[in-house]
């Protein structure tokens, strides 16, 4: 499945890049997301949790960042894991692309994702919309940490992640399917003024 989401960040491009050479702190701009172990050469181990409703997903595995294009400010990272309670795999390329915008920077991220299991049960719908918010809280975290660290304040990488709480991503997400069932069942039969 393939799922493309873009947002913005009020800061320059190069200082944006720059963040994201630091993968734990990129990491820990993610709700439920936590890096467990360096393995070095850009290879990680980790733990992704993410609560909806009353079920509750937690996948362990690794993550490599296979790209790294200076040039292009194009990032790529290959990541797989295995639900924890056996019910479940997840593979994902995840590709981030900075480009200048106005001041600050767009960030364009395309996620191939597969998943078989428990997880594989939601439809795609409910799936983008829960990486769409996911991607928000993600945007907004990675703004904070770095006007923080431009202030000079120290921002520590998070000792814990704790899940992606089910009823504020579930509750944003059934929001942005209401309003795609009302776009496409409305939009169409407006009427046009004569």
């Amino acid at each position: 499945m393939l799922i493309k989401t873009d947002f913005d960040v009020e800061q320059p491009v190069e200082k944006v890049w720059r963040y994201f050479d630091d993968i734990p702190g990129v990491a820990a701009c993610l709700p439920g997301a936590e890096l467990t172990d360096d393995l070095g050469d850009d290879r990680y181990q980790g733990r992704v949790s993410i609560r909806m409703g009353p079920v509750k997903l937690r996948f362990s595995g690794t993550a490599h960042v296979t790209e790294r294009d200076e040039a292009a400010k194009r990032i790529v990272a290959k990541a797989s894991g295995a639900e924890e309670k056996g019910k479940g795999q997840a593979d994902l390329v995840i590709t981030a692309t900075l480009v200048r915008s106005g001041r600050g920077t767009k960030v364009a991220v395309t996620q191939d994702l597969q998943l078989s299991g428990a997880a594989a049960q939601y439809g795609r719908g409910m799936i983008s919309d829960v990486t769409s918010v996911l991607m928000q809280d993600f945007s907004s975290n990675l703004q904070d940490r770095i006007s923080r660290a431009e202030r000079g304040e120290a921002v520590a990488q998070q000792a814990s992640a704790s899940p992606a709480q089910g009823f504020t991503v579930a509750r944003k997400a059934a929001m942005l399917a209401l309003m795609r069932v009302f776009r496409r069942f409305f939009v169409p039969y407006r009427t046009i003024p004569s």
